[in-house]
């Protein structure tokens, strides 16, 4: 790879993290928290691959120059030659290519049921409970409802009409849970947080479908079957399919 390829592929690869990080394509790979660094490193690719561009071009301006005043000799070598054929990029530069192509040609989509039923809950203490509405229904997310439910033996939820939202996932046994996969950083490292169903649940799951629940705390757990980890249930009265969220991940795990 010469020095226009490898600029040309720096360009085209700033480009392709600028067209993620100003869509909803970035939340397929990194937590929105991360969008700043993600667009700042498409700035710094498209600034490398420019600066790239005219440096060669100013050193063939410079090696052009010199070499009209020379005089060639049986022993003398042409500077702009030797710019031209001597200085190339290892081959493993062709990498480049991948996590282009991947930006381009494949859009991953979210962690679902597969993963969540293979995966244990990955349900953490949190280090408070955030104030809730005294009245009204709590719409909740599946990491706080089960986090509350689990850690604050559900105190807070008591006597309260719940509302959640999260994707299906059955397991070996049948049980439905409702799910999120959570993140730290970015999708190679979600894991799932679970949320058993009980009472009127809908005759047919559906594994991968949105549903928003609504019911009441139950003091039920359950352990689960992967890594034995709680796994809080909710007492189901209505359920409702919806869209796929603009960002399927929750990211209230480990805040």
């Amino acid at each position: 790879m010469n020095r226009q390829a490898q600029s040309a592929l720096l360009f085209l690869l700033g480009a392709a993290l600028w067209h993620a990080g100003t869509t909803d394509l970035y939340l397929r790979y990194v937590k929105a928290g991360l969008r700043p660094l993600l667009l700042a490193a498409a700035v710094v690719l498209v600034v490398a691959a420019v600066a790239s561009v005219g440096y060669g071009w100013r050193r063939g301006r410079r090696g052009a120059g010199s070499g009209s005043g020379s005089v060639s000799g049986s022993g003398a070598s042409h500077p702009a030659a030797s710019d031209g054929h001597g200085h190339h990029a290892p081959h493993v530069s062709w990498l480049l290519l991948l996590p282009l192509l991947a930006l381009i040609l494949v859009a991953p989509p979210a962690l679902g049921s597969y993963s969540a039923t293979r995966t244990g809950t990955a349900l953490q203490q949190p280090l408070a409970y955030p104030a809730l509405p005294a009245t009204g229904p709590l719409r909740l997310s599946v990491v706080d409802y089960a986090g509350r439910a689990v850690y604050g033996k559900g105190r807070t939820l008591e006597g309260r009409r719940i509302e959640v939202t999260g994707f299906v996932a059955v397991d070996r046994s049948g049980t439905p849970y409702l799910v999120r996969m959570a993140l730290n950083c970015c999708a190679a490292d979600a894991q799932p947080v679970k949320i058993g169903l009980t009472g009127a649940i809908p005759p047919v799951l559906q594994p991968d479908t949105w549903l928003t629940v609504t019911g009441t705390y139950t003091p039920r757990t359950e352990k689960d079957p992967v890594n034995g980890g709680p796994i809080p249930f909710l007492r189901v009265t209505a359920a409702a399919p919806v869209p796929v969220p603009h960002d399927p991940y929750d990211e209230s795990w480990n805040t």
